[in-house]
């Protein structure tokens, strides 16, 4: 590793530091050498280096001046500013331009060594460390798989599979992360035998063994604070899986503090005319349809399917005996995120403001439709990444920053109503025109599928959930299936293969992120 490492060492007095060059270059490292800032840029200009060791106070033109000239020829490289004078202006001078370490004359070998360490070897030694802690945790997790009994189980192994994957990730390599997305296969295999055999039961009544699940988030996570009169904010990301939480995580903490980190689980169908609907309505579809169906609309009906979020809330409000006063905004553009920002001043004093920001979904429809965004949304990591980027240069980072200024300290629940899984396996599956055209569930009458291969209810009643027919079924997809007809099957298996979609039974659809944060 070290051979491969080249070093500039810029100091007016590099004659007194030639034990230290010979050093580093005993250890393997390439170095060169300069006696002023001039000299060093022109190295800089004619070849790439690691890192730059730079002397604060040189003659002519300053470390600092130097400093700032180099990081225009490469913003990148990392440079350790070398000085005498521990002076706190001086020192935020050179953190302010951006240095990534600093050393106090006269340093010691170890010290210089510590340093080329931490600034040029820590992605290999992070990723080192991560491809070992990995391969040692990898059976204890298998075991998990096979021994977990419970919906908790299931958090702590999709927390752990996440965690690995996003390590592995930093430069595990392309072996290693074929290994964990076997593991991730494994574990939505044996997930999803937990569901089917779980799902029912849950929905029961009479039951008290059920995790979290949509119909319960604002009675059992928003009206409590409510009642404690502490004003919230409900931020609802539409598709926000559990590891694009944790991508986002690290710009949110900035300025907020995690309070709780948790996971519930979205209901089935993980759409979001099932899923988001039972959120704001503190009800199960079926419930829905009976108790407000000017509000529901059904799978064969056109039109928007959801359309009365705000009226479903008012309602829900209502029934739980509370009297809130709330504002409602849905985000689907910029222009929309840009109108919210600028009407913060009049929402912010709303006890209750509901949120609703649908751009992921919007991406995962689009990769399936636009070649480009195929192409950057290819694989998960990408997938995470442009969430990424679309986090910091959007409303929701503007209007999260604003929340965070606000003298009442508010409280933020940011959460989703289901995620999404990148499919790869089809499945045949022949049904009526009545048929809906989800790719990872159906309900129809009349449809022909292997029944093994799939989640089947053929009592719609027992899960709540609406039907358009007397005879109506559905069928969930396990894992990364998908449905596809007979008809043009080539066609669609290609088009469809690769992308990102939701409305069936992963650890990544229905194991969502609930978290609560507060202003630090």
């Amino acid at each position: 590793m070290q051979e491969n490492v080249k070093i500039l060492w810029a100091d007016d007095e590099i004659d007194l530091l030639k034990i230290h060059v010979l050093f580093l270059r005993e250890k393997g490292y390439q170095v060169e050498t300069a006696t002023n800032g001039h000299d060093a840029l022109e190295l800089v200009a004619e070849g790439s280096f690691d890192i730059i060791f730079l002397d604060e106070n040189m003659p002519g033109l300053s470390g600092l001046e130097t400093l700032q000239r180099i990081k225009a020829l490469n913003a990148s490289v990392p440079v350790v500013m070398v000085t005498k004078s521990e002076e706190e202006d001086i020192m935020e001078d050179a953190i302010g331009a951006k240095i990534s370490d600093y050393l106090i004359k006269p340093v010691k070998p170890q010290q210089i060594l510590l340093t080329i360490k931490k600034n040029v070897n820590s992605q290999h030694l992070i990723s080192q460390k991560a491809t070992s802690g990995y391969q040692t945790q990898f059976g204890r997790l298998s075991m998990d798989i096979g021994q977990a009994r419970d919906f908790e189980d299931w958090k702590a192994i999709y927390k752990k599979l996440v965690y690995w994957e996003l390590e592995l990730g930093q430069g595990g390599g392309a072996q290693l992360d074929e290994v964990i997305q076997m593991q991730k296969g494994e574990a939505n295999g044996a997930f999803g035998k937990f569901v089917a055999k779980n799902y029912l039961e849950w929905l029961d009544p009479r039951t008290d063994h059920h995790p979290l699940m949509s119909p319960n988030l604002f009675k059992d996570k928003v009206l409590p604070l409510l009642d404690q009169q502490e004003q919230v904010f409900f931020i609802l990301v539409d598709n926000l899986r559990f590891d694009q939480w944790k991508i986002l995580e690290p710009s949110i903490a900035q300025e907020f503090r995690v309070l709780e980190e948790d996971i519930y689980c979205s209901i089935l169908p993980t759409a979001t005319q099932y899923a988001r609907n039972a959120i704001f309505s503190g009800l199960m579809p079926s419930e829905i349809e009976k108790l407000h169906p000017e509000f529901w609309v059904g799978e064969l009906d056109e039109g928007g399917k959801n359309l009365f979020e705000q009226q479903l809330i008012e309602k829900m409000i209502a029934r739980f005996g509370r009297s809130v006063r709330f504002n409602y905004d849905k985000v689907s553009s910029t222009k929309a995120g840009g109108k919210l920002v600028d009407s913060f001043s009049n929402i912010k004093s709303f006890p209750l403001n509901v949120l609703v920001f649908n751009f992921i979904d919007m991406l995962s429809h689009a990769r399936t439709e636009m070649q480009v965004i195929k192409e950057l949304a290819r694989d998960e990591a990408a997938y995470r990444s442009i969430t990424q980027s679309w986090f910091e240069h959007s409303s929701l980072r503007t209007l999260l920053h604003k929340i965070a200024e606000l003298p009442s300290r508010p409280k933020v629940i940011l959460t989703t109503d289901h995620g999404t899984v990148r499919v790869q396996n089809p499945l045949k599956v022949i049904g009526d025109r009545e048929t809906s055209t989800n790719l990872r569930y159906k309900e129809g009458r009349n449809l022909s599928y292997k029944a093994k291969s799939v989640f089947e209810i053929t009592n719609p009643k027992k899960a709540f959930l609406p039907s358009s027919n007397l005879s109506s079924a559905y069928i969930f997809a396990y894992g990364q299936d998908f449905f596809a007809y007979p008809n043009n099957y080539n066609h669609y298996v290609n088009l469809y293969k690769g992308s990102f979609q939701h409305g069936g039974i992963s650890l990544e659809e229905m194991m969502v992120p609930l978290i609560t944060l507060q202003a630090k």
